[in-house]
């Protein structure tokens, strides 16, 4: 799987980025009967927080990117408390948080950038529940933040 993973990112031409450590009283994973919680991920790229405000300064593809972001550092925060991404079994549920205008309704299609990743990575145990809403800020600023829930087992031999 880590393999896969790592060949579907070359040829999308990504590259997981260092698991970011949390910024306020908290873990950015948590283990439990077989599910990893992972806290909500910003988006970085090139070590630079993706900001700003969707119906305002930020287009909605750069959303989209912004939410793939997201994802990669989902993946990353994955690998480093798992070791190898051999050990998941289901991306369970993406909760997708959008700082946009109250006039901005695309949150779906914003989410679809993390969510079109997992399925890229992970095929069909890549596909998920999702919520996807708008809120009027984000911690530091950013633009998405995304949690999830994630399905575990032993490695495969």
């Amino acid at each position: 799987m880590t393999d896969h993973i790592d060949r579907t990112l070359a040829d999308l031409g990504l590259a997981l980025p260092e698991a970011a450590a949390p910024v306020a009283a908290y873990v950015p994973v948590v283990e439990v009967n077989g599910l990893v919680h992972l806290s909500g991920q910003l988006p970085f790229k090139d070590g630079t927080l993706v900001t700003g405000r969707l119906g305002e300064s930020v287009s909605l593809e750069q959303g989209q990117e912004a939410a793939r972001l997201c994802g990669l550092m989902i993946v990353a925060q994955l690998k480093k408390h798992l070791g190898d991404l051999s050990r998941v079994r289901r991306i369970v549920k993406l909760g997708v948080f959008v700082n946009s205008t109250g006039d901005f309704t695309d949150q779906p299609k914003v989410a679809n950038g993390a969510s079109e990743l997992m399925a890229a990575l992970f095929g069909d145990a890549g596909r998920h529940a999702r919520s996807a809403v708008g809120v009027p800020v984000l911690p530091l600023g950013a633009a998405v933040e995304i949690d999830a829930i994630v399905e575990i087992g032993e490695l495969l031999a």
